[in-house]
């Protein structure tokens, strides 16, 4: 089994998927500047 606290393991699920969340965001973000910039 792992040696890691289950409380330390959740934190950093948290902090993975905070990331994951951000970049999708930022994803969006650039897709949607694209599209915008297309239609310029």
């Amino acid at each position: 089994m792992l040696s890691v606290p289950f409380d330390r393991l959740q934190e950093c699920a948290m902090a993975d998927l905070a990331f994951v969340v951000t970049a999708l965001a930022g994803f969006a973000l650039v897709a949607f500047t694209a599209k915008g910039v297309t239609k310029l």
